[in-house]
């Protein structure tokens, strides 16, 4: 079985891909307005983020994973910081909130688990 951290990273990687391609995949659910100028932060949210699950595909464990799935976490708690903040007063803001802090906190319980499970990788 491929490491939990590849996984994520995998499933990061994927939907962040669609967000290039599609960015009203997270603005329509998120109630973000679907104009021009958000559609390219949406845009470059997934560029972002595509590149992070990469990373998390790619990386040996040790130092390089935990580089690669910090920044994912990071990423998702910034995320939803940011969004807490902007969708205040929105009845999308917890679900959407909750879901970036959802995805960073899985992401390192996988990196955790891994870790655990392949102590000789660090």
């Amino acid at each position: 079985m491929p490491a939990l951290t590849v996984l994520t990273g995998a499933a990061t990687a994927a939907y962040s891909a669609a967000l290039v391609a599609r960015p009203e995949l997270l603005q329509r659910p998120s109630g973000l307005s679907q104009n021009q100028d958000s559609r390219t932060l949406t845009r470059l949210v997934g560029v972002r983020d595509t590149a992070i699950g990469v990373a998390m595909v790619l990386a040996p464990g040790g130092a390089a994973r935990r580089a690669a799935v910090g920044a994912r976490v990071a990423s998702d708690w910034g995320d939803a910081a940011v969004l807490g903040v902007a969708l205040r007063g929105r009845d999308t803001r917890a679900k959407v909130v909750g879901f970036a802090a959802l995805w960073g906190a899985v992401c390192l319980a996988a990196l955790r688990y891994d870790e655990r499970r392949s102590p000789t990788r660090r």
